[in-house]
């Protein structure tokens, strides 16, 4: 079987550029867990990896709204991301002992807790009043792919063919057969 060159047809999909210029698509699966998967099969087999790229086709960004974001919930994540960093930074004096050595460095951490918590709370509650109603909910965003190829070298790529085509091996996903 002759390895599937990277480049497509249809007007959706790119060449890649940079470091996966002149490879060949050696396998495509629907998950980043099952290229991931290939190329650790690869790795075990002392194939050399550096010659392998994971590229993502189809990508579309999402953002997953994790729930109602209130005045009040604004100001409690500001205050303990405040409250965080307060600590370290006075953990931090007190380690150098940069405020008089007699303070205790993990009691400037705790005034410094403090004082991030407060300063952090005022400030959450400000951004989010300034806001005006127009983001009244929190979210994480992400990048999806509908696919991964595996790209390898085209001096590599029946090696790894016939590794990952091998017995007990991931397979070649979608790529099998594909013109």
């Amino acid at each position: 079987m002759q390895p599937q060159y990277d480049n497509r047809s249809d007007t959706t999909a790119t060449t890649p550029t940079g470091p996966a210029d002149g490879q060949i698509v050696v396998a495509s699966y629907p998950t980043y867990a099952e290229a991931e998967r290939a190329v650790d099969h690869l790795s075990d087999h002392r194939f050399p990896v550096q010659r392998t790229a994971i590229v993502g086709r189809g990508l579309s960004s999402f953002e997953q709204v994790t729930g109602r974001l209130t005045i009040w919930r604004a100001a409690a994540q500001s205050a303990a991301y405040g409250a965080v960093v307060g600590a370290l930074f006075g953990w931090l004096f007190g380690l150098f002992d940069w405020v008089n050595p007699l303070i205790s460095g993990l009691l400037l951490a705790l005034y410094g807790a403090i004082f991030g918590a407060v300063v952090g709370g005022l400030l959450g509650l400000l951004g989010h009043a300034l806001t005006g109603g127009r983001r009244d909910f929190s979210s994480v965003a992400g990048m999806r792919a509908e696919s991964y190829d595996v790209l390898v070298d085209a001096k590599f790529a029946p090696e790894a063919i016939r590794l990952l085509e091998a017995p007990a091996a991931p397979g070649r996903g979608r790529a099998v057969g594909r013109r």
